[in-house]
């Protein structure tokens, strides 16, 4: 992209990058980030709020805040609803500049993932109707397991956050194929999830006994 490139002629990639550049300094609300990302669409903000999950950086409350955010916008598209956020939400303070650098660091495998989709690829699980609510609900269920209280756990919300980002490209750029593997991706999530709940359980099961014994 050049400088001179028109603002409606640039990739999603582009337009977050532009997003992430004019973050304000200190700290940023999700109203402002919402306000920065503008009339783009749902899922160009779902993105935004996505990327910065897909590296080990931790910053403190984003899961809860960027995570509530999404679930309000799959929401929002299931019932076809301009995108609502409670007060509360909207003014939650996140630091800049951590936030800043974990979104450019997630937003080189964004381009990475742009580069290889492809418009129109099975162009059936990209269609309005019955599709598109299947796929908005994933979107809702993804918002939900990248909320779930494993936080301090590794991949714990990076596996809902490839599944939210696959789903918003495959959106983006009605590619089937993208949103079939968002789809694959939350059932990764469900199963790594049931193993640590079920691992979790059997090593205070362990635990206990050893301890009564």
């Amino acid at each position: 992209m050049t400088p001179d490139t028109p603002a409606d002629q640039r990739s999603p990639a582009d337009k977050l990058e532009a997003a992430i550049d004019a973050l304000p300094s200190g700290s940023v609300t999700l109203a402002e980030v919402r306000d920065l990302v503008g009339s783009e669409g749902l899922m160009l903000l779902t993105a935004f709020l996505t990327i910065v999950f897909l590296v080990p950086v931790s910053v403190p409350g984003v899961s809860t805040v960027f995570g509530a955010g999404i679930l309000l916008i799959g929401v929002s598209r299931l019932f076809r609803l301009a995108l609502w956020l409670p007060k509360r939400l909207e003014r939650r303070l996140v630091d800049t500049e951590r936030l800043r650098s974990a979104l450019r660091r997630g937003l080189i495998w964004f381009r990475r993932l742009e580069r290889i989709s492809r418009p129109h690829r099975l162009s059936w699980a990209a269609a309005d109707g019955p599709v598109r609510i299947v796929n908005d609900c994933a979107i809702i269920l993804g918002a939900g397991l990248l909320m779930a209280p494993f936080g301090l756990i590794p991949f714990s919300n990076t596996f809902p956050a490839i599944a939210l980002l696959f789903l918003a490209i495959g959106s983006l750029q009605r590619d089937g194929l993208f949103i079939l593997l968002g789809h694959l991706s939350n059932l990764v999530t469900i199963a790594y999830f049931a193993l640590l709940i079920g691992g979790g359980g059997y090593a205070l099961v362990q635990f206990f006994q050893r301890l009564l014994n």
